[in-house]
């Protein structure tokens, strides 16, 4: 019994070594942005907190970079969701001849690199005089995401069984309404898991937004980046404001946390 106890102490210590580590990073750029720009290098333990470099940061040119983040982010995954979602059923459920080819299709062209396709996207943008606009860049990042959507939507349509709707379907139900009725209800905890990851997805996603913003429609990584100059990097600046970029994703995971395990474990089951 003694020997049990130890062993369970033992692996409560490594568990909480390993959450340390994997932590530190992020406890470590906290901690840096408390930091004067002068007291970083060389590092160092001790130090007096201060906020300056939150008030050169939070200026109002950096809440509509925030701003554009939100929106771009928020519209996608909506979007994303609403195409995405139907789709997916329409590959479970549908009468397609060969589902899993288009399927596999649609995942295939998540695994495309996107410089390689930054030239061709560049140019339609430009001719279509959409260049630094968030209206091109929700278009894009919703045709990006949707192809994950559809990949994690099906795993969690593949769980609900057929012989429900075939029930639902005697009763009269028609397939518009058991759609709304019956799987909506039954994939709710997979939707929001999904609906998270495409935002997160969305909210980092800086390759894209660097090449096909300037100022109007530049999203926060591209904020971020202007404090890595020739001069060179303003390692407290981008910790503040790297602290404040995380806060909106790490509050939406942690509010959706049950969802977010969860639906990614069903979605793990069965591909």
């Amino acid at each position: 019994m003694k020997g049990k106890r130890t062993r369970h102490l033992l692996l409560v210590i490594v568990i909480y070594v390993l959450c340390l580590l994997y932590f530190f990073p992020i406890l470590y750029m906290i901690l840096t942005s408390f930091k004067a720009e002068t007291q970083v290098i060389p590092p160092r333990l001790f130090f007096s907190p201060t906020l300056i470099e939150y008030e050169r940061v939070l200026t109002p040119q950096m809440l509509h970079y925030l701003a554009n983040s939100a929106l771009v982010s928020i519209i996608t995954t909506i979007a994303c969701v609403v195409f995405g979602v139907p789709a997916s059923y329409a590959i479970v459920f549908g009468k397609l001849k060969k589902p899993d080819n288009l399927f596999f299709w649609f995942l295939s062209t998540t695994l495309l690199p996107p410089v390689s396709v930054v030239i061709p996207i560049y140019l339609i943008a430009r001719f279509a005089h959409l260049l630094d606009t968030r209206f091109f860049l929700i278009l894009m990042y919703t045709g990006v995401n949707i192809p994950i959507v559809i990949w994690m939507v099906r795993s969690f349509l593949k769980d609900v069984p057929r012989e429900v709707l075939e029930a639902a379907q005697i009763d009269g139900c028609s397939k518009l309404r058991s759609f709304f009725r019956i799987i909506i209800p039954l994939t709710q905890v997979g939707l929001t898991a999904t609906a998270l990851l495409v935002f997160i997805f969305v909210w980092n996603e800086f390759f894209f937004a660097i090449n096909l913003t300037y100022v109007h429609a530049a999203t926060i990584p591209v904020y971020m980046a202007s404090y890595m100059t020739q001069e060179g990097l303003f390692w407290a600046k981008l910790s503040a404001i790297s602290t404040v970029t995380v806060l909106p994703p790490l509050i939406l995971g942690w509010i959706a946390h049950k969802s977010l395990v969860r639906g990614l474990t069903l979605g793990a089951v069965k591909g």
